[in-house]
């Protein structure tokens, strides 16, 4: 792959999520989350964005969005779960990003928010147009995600190196 390649970057915020006994990490899906995360896998799959790979949180709730939504997609990109997406700080995000083996071209990374909102607007830098408007009137809700393209390394993945290309939430 080319240093010059356009890539593509897909932050998926975890569907809804039950409050119940378990742990933060631990909780799972609410019902809501369940119907969520199939309908964002359908919107992804009609987006024709072929995964190289897929960063997925270790947290049950990301997890579970992954499942559901990639039985979606018509290919199943390699999946790494991360335990560093969870509670992820935005430079520990962007560090993430700068690892990414040259050879990957699109990638989607499953996480949590603050952090998948943040990421999604630094990248963007100062950003305008419409899925910018949108992303920052929704709030980044659950079971929402952003596309970002960017040409260059992961290497030099940073603040205002990408285009905000789409913004999507399941009420939408």
């Amino acid at each position: 792959m080319s240093v010059e390649s356009t890539r593509r970057i897909v932050l998926l915020r975890h569907a809804k999520a039950d409050w119940g006994q378990e742990t933060d990490h631990e909780r799972p899906l609410a019902e809501r989350g369940r119907k969520d995360a199939p309908v964002a896998g359908r919107r992804l799959a009609r987006s024709g964005i072929r995964f190289d790979l897929a960063l997925c949180s270790t947290a049950a709730r990301t997890r579970e969005t992954w499942k559901l939504a990639v039985h979606e997609l018509p290919e199943r990109p390699r999946t790494v779960y991360e335990e560093r997406i969870y509670e992820a700080s935005l430079g520990e995000l962007i560090a993430l990003l700068n690892e990414i083996p040259e050879d990957v071209s699109d990638v989607i990374v499953i996480g949590h928010n603050p952090g998948m909102h943040a990421l999604a607007d630094a990248l963007a830098g100062d950003a305008e147009g419409d899925a910018h408007a949108r992303m920052n009137r929704s709030g980044y809700p659950t079971a929402a995600y952003a596309v970002l393209t960017f040409t260059g390394t992961w290497k030099s993945v940073e603040h205002g190196v990408a285009r905000l290309e789409d913004f999507w939430t399941p009420h939408d």
